[in-house]
């Protein structure tokens, strides 16, 4: 009899219990998206290819005023990126497969809204487009940003290119062994073939070739070999070689004009073993002429190793005006370095462990580090 009634009052309990929560139920959450920041010049872009889950790669977004990581934009495998002239649009050329790392291949260019970081739309493209580590010039833009070129290689070698406002593929370019693409202007760009000439595509208003010209060497690829990822001024593009030369090239005309070659050591420097080196090896401040060049001592072959120091070069005297020891500042080695365009600019770098640094650009004093901003974070890009 205790144990009916024990029964019955605890059933008569749970009851008022649930029907205090029906008549208390809270309302659903409604998930919303929150917007970015307004665009300031010291957003950085961060490329991840997280090598340890190849297509599940990632682009961080860092605010450098703030000192803040904002968001991040999916990437697949191996992606390419490019941010509009206005800021607005980032743009991810990409490969899918259906069963994540296999099945059908899909690939394609996804268009991201800068302020939500949303996929906005996506352009298909030849399943070719090339899955390496990414550089600036895999994807890019035009000067406009009307038109998006994306190297391919199969291992033959080519450039898609996509009228942005009309969302779609308008033509692809054989670009005969010669790899990657430097716009110049909106109607032309050039890719590097491994003879150490540069090949200029022009185009008609459609978006098709209209001619193309080979030029002469302007890279030594036996004894001097170079970084394919130049800094850029306008159409004139600056090179920096394995050994630690200097030379632009003007991609404007149907022939290019490449300067004289100059060097970033003396002879006491290079015998002591300085040279380039990273993923991401160069700056440059446009406004102030200033060339950053990652630096470390090594030997031949030690290319792709991070840079101990930061050299900071006049490009108009071709001297060396600043010279930053991290290890001063406990900053460890930078694979890749990148700075802002704005007259109170940031330099940011990347460990091999994906720290981001932000340094002054005119000191170098330190003033953050963002530890591990990703898996495998190799690229660099401030609108």
């Amino acid at each position: 009899m205790k144990l009916r009634r024990l029964a019955a009052a605890m059933g008569a309990l749970l009851y008022g219990l649930l029907a205090c929560q029906a008549h208390a139920a809270e309302k659903p959450e409604e998930l919303t998206v929150a917007k970015l920041p307004p665009y300031n010049p010291h957003r950085v872009f961060v490329a991840d290819v997280s090598f340890a889950s190849m297509t599940d790669a990632r682009v961080h977004v860092f605010d450098g005023d703030t000192k803040r990581f904002v968001g991040e934009i999916d990437g697949g495998f191996a992606p390419g990126f490019a941010i509009s002239p206005d800021h607005k649009t980032s743009y991810v050329a990409t490969t899918y497969f259906a069963r994540g790392g296999h099945g059908a291949r899909t690939d394609v260019v996804e268009i991201i809204d800068n302020t939500t970081l949303d996929v906005t739309g996506e352009i298909v493209i030849p399943a070719k487009h090339g899955q390496a580590v990414p550089t600036p010039y895999n994807t890019i833009l035009s000067e406009d940003g009307s038109r998006l070129y994306v190297s391919n290689i199969t291992p033959s070698t080519s450039v898609t290119v996509i009228d942005t406002a009309a969302k779609k593929v308008v033509s692809e370019i054989d670009t005969d062994a010669c790899v990657l693409a430097y716009p110049s202007g909106n109607d032309r760009f050039s890719a590097l073939c491994e003879s150490g000439k540069a090949l200029t595509i022009r185009l008609d208003a459609a978006g098709k070739e209209a001619s193309r010209k080979l030029s002469d060497a302007f890279i030594d690829v036996d004894r001097d070999p170079a970084f394919v990822n130049a800094v850029r001024d306008g159409n004139k593009y600056l090179f920096v070689t394995f050994n630690g030369n200097a030379r632009t090239a003007d991609f404007s005309g149907d022939a290019p004009v490449f300067g004289a070659s100059w060097s970033l050591l003396s002879d006491q420097e290079r015998k002591a073993g300085w040279r380039p080196g990273g993923l991401q090896q160069t700056a440059l401040h446009v406004a102030s002429h200033r060339l950053y060049v990652a630096m470390h001592k090594g030997v031949d072959g030690s290319h792709k190793e991070p840079g101990t120091e930061v050299w900071v070069y006049d490009t108009e005297s071709k001297k060396r005006v600043a010279r930053w020891d991290l290890a001063k500042q406990k900053i460890d080695p930078l694979l890749a370095i990148q700075v802002s365009t704005d007259d109170k600019p940031l330099f940011y770098g990347l460990t091999p462990t994906s720290d981001l640094v932000v340094l002054d650009a005119m000191t170098g004093k330190r003033q953050h580090v963002e530890k591990q901003l990703g898996t495998t974070s190799t690229l660099l890009l401030n609108p």
